[in-house]
């Protein structure tokens, strides 16, 4: 019988995405970094194995690597066994995404470079793909062999506002849309101890919130079951950011801990100049969080040493976002500051509100904000920190915006939720709720989800401003942002001390 393998690389562009790749030799990661399919990160994370060639077992077999990600991964297959010099047909699920022509030993995609190139065969996981697991099938046109391995898709949020840029936008979710988030039901809440004003974090099954009872917990995403709780010294309105195995949070005890996402064991926390409500953010392999002694910090996200610190003489509470190698911090002093996220060096600094309480977002070379002590809207060069724009509205501004698709979206204390052109700060609609919006948004799939002070849970068209769809839950305000991942809605609220999560009844 004749042996056949089928073998799997996958990278993903996202930080919010990005997973550790088993290496199968040293070639094949040459040809990997060559095509731009594998960070020098990702190459060192595992120990070298043994090529698919060099462990031929005797029976059929499947090789699997670690396989998930969302819609629009980029994969890379490779296989043995099957007949010499045919041609291969590779299947996401039932839908053809690629062929090949297996070399004379009966391989493809073993990673030798050619002179047309590596012999590996690409595929990108169609869009349409839903949370779940599919599978990957590599089946000879003409013969019997074939071999088949398994793709988990996940639409996971791994920290606030989504990305390192904290667009608030979930380009991933294909499960809920305008047509069927009113369906929206309560799929199960969870009790903590005290309010959650903390934001979720979806992550590999699980869902990780801070709360004021001085804990984070992890919670089972589809059953809502405590998988495990980590004690703090303090208050934790931080909302937690996850990668590589590893949850980040802050407290009011001013500690920034790094918990083993598992288990919740202690890997190493670092003690701040002071208590912290700013929700970290990871890219790179570089914490980077701001503190109540002014000081906004950078960590190396594996060791905890402190990589730089910038003191800026007043309260950071906002969360910082990052784009194309800078980082961007914004104070209670009114200044918005761009630094060289490696090396902490200022590019530029520009003073516009009164008082930033809220992170800004970074989208097409623009940064967004909006300020608590004037409640403007800001649009602002995020290579010169030049002014482009600016958006009055009638009261604070808490709620960090949420950017997509050319519109700009955030909550005011003057009870509205506003929809500016994200270019021009042109008023698009708004919608105004029963008290202060104090959430910040969530784009996904054409709907826009937000909370408010009148306990009260939205859903919106994102191009009209409709209403889709809202939750009451019965006298507790909503500070917390709502997170959407794998079709599930997920938002913390404040006296009921509950997590929620909300699903399509079908699901």
């Amino acid at each position: 019988m004749k042996t056949k393998h089928l073998g799997q690389f996958r990278n993903v562009t996202t930080d919010a995405y990005s997973f550790r790749l088993t290496v199968l030799s040293t070639l094949v990661i040459s040809v990997l970094a060559l095509f731009g399919n594998i960070s020098a990160q990702a190459q060192t994370s595992h120990p070298k194995t043994a090529t698919l060639q060099e462990r031929a077992p005797q029976t059929p077999h499947v090789y699997e690597l670690p396989n998930q990600g969302p819609p629009t991964t980029l994969v890379l297959v490779q296989g043995n066994g099957f007949d010499p010099v045919t041609v291969i047909d590779v299947y996401f699920d039932s839908t053809k995404l690629a062929s090949t022509t297996t070399d004379k030993n009966g391989a493809f995609g073993n990673g030798v470079v050619t002179a047309t190139g590596a012999t590996f065969v690409r595929i990108q996981v169609p869009a349409t793909a839903l949370p779940g697991e599919h599978t990957i099938t590599a089946q000879e046109r003409v013969g019997q062999e074939s071999a088949q391995i398994a793709f988990l898709v996940r639409t996971d949020s791994t920290q606030f506002r989504f990305d390192a840029q904290h667009t608030g936008f979930n380009p991933y979710e294909n499960v809920l849309n305008s047509t069927d988030v009113g369906n929206l039901v309560v799929d199960w809440q969870y009790t903590a101890g005290s309010y959650v004003y903390s934001s979720p974090s979806v992550a590999n099954g699980i869902v990780y919130v801070g709360s004021y009872d001085y804990n984070l917990y992890a919670l089972n995403a589809v059953t809502g079951a405590l998988i495990w709780k980590h004690p703090t010294g303090g208050v934790i309105t931080s909302s937690p950011a996850v990668a590589n195995g590893v949850v980040y949070v802050a407290s009011t005890d001013g500690n920034l801990y790094a918990l083993n996402a598992s288990n919740g064991s202690l890997i190493w926390e670092y003690p701040m100049g002071s208590d912290s409500d700013s929700s970290p953010m990871v890219t790179n392999g570089i914490v980077y969080i701001g503190s109540s002694d002014g000081t906004a910090y950078a960590f190396n996200a594996a060791t905890g040493a402190l990589q730089w610190a910038y003191a800026t003489g007043a309260w950071i509470e906002a969360s910082p976002a990052a784009a194309n190698g800078a980082v961007y911090f914004a104070s209670e002093g009114g200044v918005v500051y761009s630094f060289n996220g490696a090396t902490g060096a200022l590019l530029w600094q520009s003073t516009m509100g009164y008082r930033f309480d809220n992170g800004p977002a970074v989208a097409k070379g623009i940064v967004y904000l909006g300020s608590t002590g004037d409640g403007i809207v800001y649009a602002i060069n995020a290579d010169t920190g030049a002014l482009i724009w600016k958006y009055p509205t009638a009261a604070s501004i808490f709620s960090s915006p949420a950017v997509a698709n050319g519109v700009v979206y955030v909550g005011s204390q003057d009870y509205n939720l506003y929809a500016l052109n994200a270019n021009t700060g042109a008023l698009l609609w708004k919608y105004t709720t029963g008290a202060d919006v104090a959430s910040s948004p969530i784009v996904a799939n054409g709907v826009v989800y937000v909370g408010s002070f009148d306990d009260n849970l939205y859903a919106f068209d994102a191009e009209t401003g409709t209403l889709l769809w809202l939750y009451t839950t019965g006298g507790s305000p909503i500070v917390s942002s709502p997170a959407v991942a794998d079709g599930v809605v997920y938002v913390g609220s404040e006296l009921a001390s509950g997590i929620y999560a909300f699903h399509l009844p079908s699901q």
